[in-house]
């Protein structure tokens, strides 16, 4: 073989070891992209899962208390709607007893928030139905 021949032989020889290590560090590469994004997409599906978590409702259903809170919601709505078209004591009774019922849903699920809420406008309600049932009295 002649000198360029050899040339040519170590430079055929210099690119298919250029294509190697070039095919292997884009290899490389690619592996680490694809694991950087594997990543990404276990914490992507993670927050997912937590915010579906903090979405699904976290009260009972079925139990004693979850039948009382739907009547207390209804009765609630009911004594507005009741006071609203000129009943008042029976929209006063039915706010009274909607408001007693979610004291006991407060008292059960253990949230003071909803108790004294409940109690402080089902007291309002009940001093003025008593107040006004007295002067119906006298």
């Amino acid at each position: 073989m002649s000198g360029t021949d050899l040339e040519h032989l170590a430079d055929a020889t210099a690119q298919e070891q250029y294509k190697e290590v070039s095919s292997e560090s884009r290899a490389r590469n690619l592996a680490m992209e694809l694991s950087k994004e594997k990543k990404r997409l276990k914490q992507e599906l993670a927050e997912l899962q937590q915010e579906n978590e903090e979405l699904t409702p976290t009260t009972p259903t079925g139990t004693t208390d979850w039948y009382v809170k739907w009547v207390a919601t209804f009765l609630a709505v009911a004594g507005v709607f009741l006071i609203s078209a000129g009943f008042t004591q029976y929209g006063q009774l039915a706010y009274i007893f909607s408001s007693m019922c979610w004291v006991y849903v407060g008292m059960v699920w253990s949230d003071r928030a909803i108790m004294i809420g409940s109690s402080i406008s089902g007291t309002a309600v009940a001093m003025n139905f008593v107040t006004t049932m007295f002067e119906k009295i006298l």
